[in-house]
């Protein structure tokens, strides 16, 4: 069942699915998705309680918010705050894409909140000024283009990116609940979680890492050579760190391999 709930002031949607083992997973979508990113990886944590939701500007997640709140630490005290009222105290967290960095940056700021990590084709970030600087206007000009051209547009758009040139293989009615998740998103909402927490705007966290105490599992798709190379340079800088990378799929593993996704979930603990 779909709840809302008030986190410091704004409404967000969610979605706390009860189960039986002491595990808790908190799930984070990417840039466009839902709290129904993950729907295709649920059955194998049935067991577990799974919480997600639909992050700031996306969804049915209000985006009527200052452009400050969200930054990627202003959203980070949404989540614990989220926690705090559901009264759950630490949690195993998935994060996809941008909610993987969100995820990241969680673990860095409540690290005794997070039993485990896993991030999908995600980073810790730009390491220089330079290239934060130059990917804020890359973002800013996205975020001009999405307000004057309308949604549809943008979608068109981002679906035709090389990143995600792999879903074109996927069932024609997988990549149609894809595109639609997409099109049930906000202007408004999309184009301040570009400016407030793009990988521009974020702070770095590669001198971070070695501070993370906790698991962390890089899972990435064989095609995506990009985040497959950021992988193999994040994993040095971690105590307990794994690459787990997914034969013919691209950056939506998720998506791209459910079956090969679920069981390398459900296999973890033997991995710890």
């Amino acid at each position: 069942m779909v709840m809302k709930i008030k986190l410091r002031g704004l409404s967000y949607d969610y979605v706390l699915s009860q189960g039986q083992s002491k595990t808790t997973w908190l799930l984070l979508h990417g840039f466009t998705g839902t709290k129904n990113t993950f729907r295709q990886i649920l059955p194998v944590l049935e067991e577990d309680t799974v919480l997600t939701l639909d992050l700031l500007g996306h969804g049915n997640t209000t985006s009527q918010a200052d452009l400050s709140r969200y930054a990627i630490e202003e959203q980070c005290k949404d989540l614990a705050e989220l926690l705090d009222q559901l009264g759950i105290p630490k949690v195993s967290l998935l994060g996809y894409s941008m909610g993987g960095r969100l995820a990241l940056a969680f673990t860095l700021r409540y690290p005794e909140r997070v039993e485990q990590l896993v991030l999908e084709s995600s980073s810790p970030g730009l390491k220089t000024q330079d290239e934060r600087q130059l990917r804020q206007l890359q973002d800013q000009t996205l975020a001009n283009k999405l307000m004057e051209q309308g949604l549809v547009s943008f979608v068109n758009d981002w679906e035709d990116l090389a990143l995600f040139s792999s879903q074109k293989k996927l069932p024609v009615a997988t990549q149609e609940a894809i595109r639609k998740e997409r099109l049930s998103q906000d202007e408004e909402g999309l184009q301040k979680s570009l400016l407030g927490m793009g990988t521009g705007s974020q702070p770095s966290y590669w001198n971070q890492l070695s501070t993370i105490s906790c698991p962390v599992f890089l899972f990435v798709g064989a095609l995506d050579t990009k985040f497959c190379q950021l992988a193999a340079q994040i994993n040095p800088h971690l105590k307990k760190g794994s690459i787990i990378t997914f034969s013919e799929v691209g950056h939506a593993i998720h998506l791209e391999a459910p079956v090969e996704f679920s069981g390398a979930l459900k296999n973890l603990d033997n991995r710890r």
